[in-house]
């Protein structure tokens, strides 16, 4: 099925159909597609063929594409109740590698978003789900490797756990270790950081609501919850992804606001650093690192502090897409080449093949960590008259991956050599 098929199922149509997968749909939303007719004819198809899990999947991306997270969720759970493992072919027609990703159920932030970094390529992708109710099969599907995709959270780590014992005892090669990926919670990537050689992660602590109350009713210091600091500071509930229920905090009586509106039990708190440019700019990068090397995936500038590239304002300004495109042109031999002990510290330290870095330069010129994860959005869907020197930055991103899946197969291949 593609976005411009229009007609209704018919009995002739009554074969599973081929995962469209997320990549497709989320490049058409992106451009201004509007998905709520193609919805309407997945949820036709879906009425007429229950059991085709394929539509489901579809289905539940379209509908959290389009702002429905509660009904796709749904539409989620019922595909998986028809079926765990999900295939979407090699675009060029022959599979060169065939990639078993272990995802996760939940949003479209829930896992690494592989699909994207795979486009166009050799690469067959096999996702294969597992929840509570829903745990790996024996033997797994046929695969030359495997990439656990989940991200890290209070509802994954159970699963991670579980993947980390089936694991043992597989014998193909297996990129992004699931109990690496547990450390990457706020307070754990702040933990692994903390001492890191060029690095500035400011303490994140998590606490329950009812120590924000203290905190509010001036009962309880901040500074007697954060070890390195205190107002102002920037805090968000336990969970919460692009900045939901972020807030930057300056008292008490900004807490006892903050919590009129966040209904959330835990929150990570952390104190706030103000990373402003001389000219008064904050400047945010978001960074892939793929075998501990640094790959630069977009740079957002703002006169605000939080910062997310779809609100930097960088399609109005030439003068600041200009900054991007000098920026990553150089970006190897200037802020690479500046922060390579960090950027070797970070790796030494988290040990994973694959992890994302959102993060800024101090005025001391510290490499400022946000956040550290393995399921950062990293894409090449930006118009590319506007953003003509984002495709050859982005190309290598894939490239990397690429060989990443290349060399992890030739290693696992020299080990079968050496044991035989």
């Amino acid at each position: 099925m593609t976005l411009t098929q229009a007609t209704t199922p018919s009995p002739e149509d009554n074969l599973p159909q081929a995962l469209i997968g997320l990549a497709p749909l989320m490049r058409q939303a992106f451009s201004g597609v509007d998905l709520r007719p193609f919805g309407t004819r997945l949820v036709q198809r879906a009425t007429q063929y229950p059991r085709d899990a394929n539509t489901l999947m579809d289905l539940s991306t379209v509908l959290q594409l389009i702002g429905n997270r509660e009904l796709g969720l749904a539409a989620q759970a019922q595909a998986l109740k028809l079926q765990q493992h999900y295939h979407l072919p090699a675009a060029t027609g022959h599979a060169g590698i065939r990639l078993l990703a272990i995802v996760s159920a939940g949003d479209l932030m829930a896992n690494t978003p592989l699909e994207f970094l795979i486009e166009e390529s050799d690469v067959a992708l096999d996702l294969l789900y597992v929840a509570a109710n829903l745990p790996l099969p024996s033997p797994l599907p046929e695969h030359d490797l495997v990439f656990v995709a989940l991200g890290e959270s209070d509802q994954n780590r159970p699963l991670l756990e579980h993947i980390a014992q089936q694991a043992k005892s597989w014998s193909r090669p297996l990129l992004n270790a699931p109990e690496r990926i547990a450390h990457l919670s706020r307070t754990g990537a702040c933990a692994l950081l903390g001492a890191a050689t060029g690095i500035s992660t400011p303490v994140s602590v998590r606490i329950p609501r009812a120590t924000l109350e203290q905190i509010a009713d001036k009962e309880l210091a901040m500074s007697a919850v954060l070890p390195d600091g205190d107002f102002p500071v920037i805090v968000r509930p336990v969970g919460s992804h692009a900045g939901q229920g972020l807030d930057k905090i300056d008292d008490a009586d900004a807490v006892k606001r903050y919590l009129h509106t966040a209904a959330a039990d835990e929150f990570y708190v952390s104190r706030f650093v103000d990373y402003r440019s001389e000219d008064g700019q904050f400047r945010k990068y978001r960074i892939i690192l793929i075998e501990g090397r640094p790959y630069i995936c977009h740079m957002g500038i703002s006169q605000h502090w939080m910062i997310h590239y779809l609100n930097a304002g960088m399609t109005d300004s030439a003068e600041k897409r200009a900054e991007e495109a000098r920026f990553m042109a150089d970006f190897d031999t200037g802020f690479a080449l500046r922060h390579a002990p960090a950027f070797k510290a970070i790796t030494e330290a988290l040990k994973l093949d694959y992890v994302g870095l959102d993060c800024a330069e101090t005025a001391d010129g510290k490499l400022l960590i946000f956040e550290a994860d393995n399921d950062m959005i990293v894409h090449a869907m930006d118009p590319v008259d506007m953003f003509p020197y984002k495709q050859a930055t982005m190309r290598k991103i894939f490239d990397a991956f690429h060989a990443m899946l290349l060399n992890a197969i030739r290693r696992g291949r020299c080990n079968d050599i050496e044991n035989e």
